[in-house]
């Protein structure tokens, strides 16, 4: 394990040589950082690690997105992550697995009531529509490392919520 600053992610790049898979969870709130320190983790680092990752040698990248991601969109979230899907996808990794889970369910350490509550509704939800609005990291966790595990064709793949349940089976 390797702790870099990602303020000075380039000087860094011994840390991204040699590895044929790259996975990438990397992101913030936009509460927490702001509009700006938002953009900067989850488009800007994200970008420069694939870059760095891609020069090293990596031949699959596996990006963890989300829901909704659009780089039209009004809204900064979706916005800021679709538009990172496509800065990744550009870096011209020979596979690239991006997943776009829904509303992930997991115990965080700080506080964060809204989500606190939408969790517990949606995990309610689940009980019902296990697939559709919500999906446990360690679901999203066992797909993304399926995903690298399982033959597959060159080029892009997007997985949907309801795919990562499936793959997060296997």
């Amino acid at each position: 394990q390797t702790v870099v600053d990602f303020e000075r992610l380039g000087e860094h790049a011994a840390a991204f040589q040699g590895h044929d898979v790259g996975f990438c969870c990397l992101g913030t709130t936009r509460a927490k950082a702001g509009a700006d320190g938002f953009v900067r983790v989850d488009r800007d680092y994200v970008a420069q690690a694939a870059e760095l990752a891609r020069a090293g040698g990596c031949k699959h990248f596996v990006l963890q997105s989300s829901r909704g991601a659009d780089a039209q969109s009004r809204f900064l979230y979706l916005r800021v992550k679709g538009e990172v899907e496509k800065l990744v996808q550009a870096v011209g990794f020979d596979r690239c697995t991006i997943l776009r889970p829904a509303v992930l369910l997991c115990r965080r350490q700080e506080s964060r009531p809204m989500e606190w509550i939408a969790q517990q509704f949606l995990g309610a939800v689940a009980w019902l529509f296990p697939t559709a609005h919500s999906v446990p990291v360690q679901t999203v966790a066992r797909a993304m490392v399926a995903c690298v595990l399982q033959p597959g064709e060159e080029g892009v793949r997007v997985l949907e919520n309801g795919a990562i349940h499936e793959l997060g089976k296997a």
